[in-house]
């Protein structure tokens, strides 16, 4: 089994992202998958009918693989990462997250709106139009707000406005720089200021979870901004909860982040390209392991289920088989 990384930095950087990766390319040695690293830049992206069964990388054509792995941020990275991923979707390789959920995961408030649709629950949600109706907010939000811009990662573009006369200072002055910031505003969940819980999904199943506890002083509780972090036995509520928003969102792998409510917990967010350094320092788990053995999975099952052409009355029923069958 091929598997194809997408990550936009270098391999033997310092970051947490490059150390997951090495653990990717680590483990699939280990496993016998065969990982390649490549960025976004490496490809050419042309659009034929006459190869589908290769992509231009580095100016050569390179035979699919079996799976793609997105790593790297639609935030940095834009409109060309996302075009690579649809190029090799269409070409008929697995991708463990899909383009379409990662767009809408990357929009915060397209998550919230799929998760409300669906009677999940999440802190109530505004988007923000400049000039910014401070007596609205605090009519439909409240005092504190948490604000967030709209597709901001890792916690940063995270703010709490602790009070009326705060939040109306910092929207003056986001209102005369930059009005066309994208920006929400959120209810502050009190019970859950400076912890958090993540929930790694993969595949439909949680494979570990853990607490998350910000610094003295901090509301946010991200292990990548110095939170301290510690093992999390979940119960059945926050099972069912991770694993129905993967499943809305149509996320294989997924870190789902939940607040505690004052009743259960509610729905921060969702992230298709969960950090697990921090994880896997407190809970018994090799991440880049159940990952490769949920596509391992999903290869076997195809292998079985492959169809030819020849076994179809037209072209068109070939392609809505093969359609089904990815989308499974």
């Amino acid at each position: 089994m091929e598997v194809w990384i997408l990550f936009n930095e270098e391999v033997e950087g310092p970051s947490a992202e490059a150390f997951e990766i090495r653990r990717f390319l680590e483990e699939g040695r280990n496993m016998g998958v065969d990982v390649k690293v490549f960025r976004p830049e490496q490809f050419d992206l042309l659009v034929s009918e006459r190869d589908r069964e290769s992509i231009l990388i580095d100016g050569q054509r390179i035979k699919l693989p079996d799976f793609i792995l997105p790593r790297t941020y639609v935030v940095d990275t834009g409109y060309f990462a996302l075009a690579v991923i649809r190029q090799l979707e269409r070409l008929g390789v697995r991708v463990f997250n899909s383009s379409i959920s990662i767009e809408m995961v990357a929009d915060k408030l397209h998550t919230h709106q799929a998760l409300v649709e669906s009677s999940l629950p999440t802190p109530e949600t505004m988007l923000a139009k400049f000039p910014v109706d401070v007596d609205l907010v605090e009519n439909h939000i409240g005092f504190p707000v948490v604000v967030k811009t709209l597709l901001g990662v890792n916690g940063n573009g995270v703010f709490l406005m602790e009070n009326r006369s705060a939040f109306a200072d910092l929207m003056a002055l986001i209102g005369a720089t930059n009005p066309n910031i994208q920006l929400i505003f959120q209810k502050f969940i009190a019970k859950s200021k400076g912890r958090d819980i993540r929930m790694f999904v993969v595949d439909g199943e949680v494979i570990a979870s853990m607490e998350r506890r910000a610094r003295e002083g901090d509301f946010k509780a991200n292990y990548s901004q110095g939170a301290s972090v510690v093992e999390f036995e979940p119960d059945e509520e926050a099972i069912r909860l991770a694993v129905r928003t993967a499943e809305i969102l149509n996320l294989q792998v997924a870190g789902i982040d939940l607040l505690y409510a004052d009743e259960g917990y509610t729905i921060c967010e969702a992230n298709t390209f969960p950090g697990f350094k921090g994880l896997e320092s407190c809970c018994n788990v090799n991440v880049p392991q159940e990952i490769f053995k949920a596509m391992q999975r999903h290869h076997a099952k195809g292998k079985a289920e492959r169809v030819t052409l020849e076994e179809f009355e037209t072209f068109a029923e070939f392609e809505a088989n093969r359609a089904a069958k990815l989308q499974e």
